[in-house]
């Protein structure tokens, strides 16, 4: 069960980073509306990663 929890913190950290690159390159080029939506995006997927982390953590620490 933890390994499903730390997969699923993974995968949203995955999407956050994605989402921050993606910002970043869009404001690189100028296109700061697209930028701000990615920004946006990177910033709800961090805070599901967020979550997911603290649940992993958490049921990694439960005894079986």
């Amino acid at each position: 069960m933890a390994h499903e929890a730390h997969k699923k913190a993974a995968e949203h950290h995955e999407k956050a980073a994605k989402s921050h690159r993606t910002a970043a390159e869009h404001h690189e080029k100028g296109s700061h509306e697209e930028g701000a939506k990615h920004s946006a995006s990177a910033h709800e997927e961090s805070g599901k990663a967020h979550s997911a982390s603290q649940d992993a953590h958490k049921k990694s620490g439960e005894k079986k």
